[in-house]
């Protein structure tokens, strides 16, 4: 079995060079199908994970979210990125005592991010989101975990598709620590190519979409790490569904 420390830090060599697929899976079982596939890393998805529990994205909590973090990462041999939402706490000192419990967990990376959650879709205030950054590279850092810390902006998500604005944000989150920056939504090779070159050389995340660039365009645009979301998830829901009510008619 593979060590946690042994995990890192391939995870850390995987964002020197090149480009890696990076799947997410929702569950044990996808999880341990994935790495039998030949996959290098894998990573939690959140939305994913609630479809399993029947609730809506955003609708689990810290400590169920811990606990499956903590059985893949013990379950698999391969780095394991966490999807960490928000840090399941609005003030810096909360995000910071929570990511220290991620990172208790074994994963090799986390990701936190920057919409307000609850009320009126949107971005919490940059100046916040940057302490909250702040904060988390600090838990990371205090035992010298080696944990990569990716700065998600989620402005193309929250009905705020502005590249400027969140190229300015990732920037803000790379001087806050962030080792690894994502903006999931931005489509087109042009947008994306404007975010790679503002952040390089530090690895960027790209969520693959239909329509979008293939894996193969997006490491010809220098992007680092492309992941899946909720897209395998939701692939496997829908095919169910459709046995479901091929049966039920």
């Amino acid at each position: 079995m593979t060590t946690v420390t042994e995990k890192r830090e391939a995870f850390r060599r995987l964002h020197e060079s090149g480009c890696f697929v990076l799947p997410n899976p929702w569950d044990l079982g996808s999880a341990l199908h994935l790495q039998s596939l030949g996959f290098k890393a894998l990573a939690s998805t959140s939305s994913g994970f609630a479809l399993t529990l029947g609730r809506p994205d955003y609708g689990i909590g810290r400590d169920e979210l811990l606990d499956h973090l903590r059985s893949l990462a013990e379950a698999i041999d391969l780095p394991f990125n966490a999807d960490f939402e928000g840090g399941f706490a609005v003030e810096p000192e909360g995000v910071a005592a929570n990511v220290r419990l991620a990172v208790e967990t074994g994963v090799a990376g986390l990701s936190i991010e920057d919409r307000v959650v609850g009320g009126d879709p949107g971005l919490l205030d940059l100046g916040l989101a940057v302490e909250r950054m702040r904060a988390a590279r600090a838990a990371i850092d205090q035992d010298a975990s080696g944990v990569i810390l990716v700065g998600r902006c989620e402005g193309y998500l929250v009905g705020q598709p502005d590249l400027a604005a969140t190229i300015a944000r990732l920037e803000a989150y790379a001087e806050a620590g962030a080792h690894c920056l994502y903006a999931p939504g931005p489509r087109t090779g042009e947008e994306i190519a404007a975010i790679v070159k503002a952040l390089a050389p530090l690895p960027i995340n790209v969520l693959l979409r239909e329509p979008g660039p293939t894996v193969a365009e997006l490491a010809n645009l220098g992007v680092r790490r492309v992941s899946t979301g909720g897209a395998l998830a939701f692939a496997a829901w829908r095919a169910f569904t459709a046995a479901a009510k091929a049966l039920a008619d």
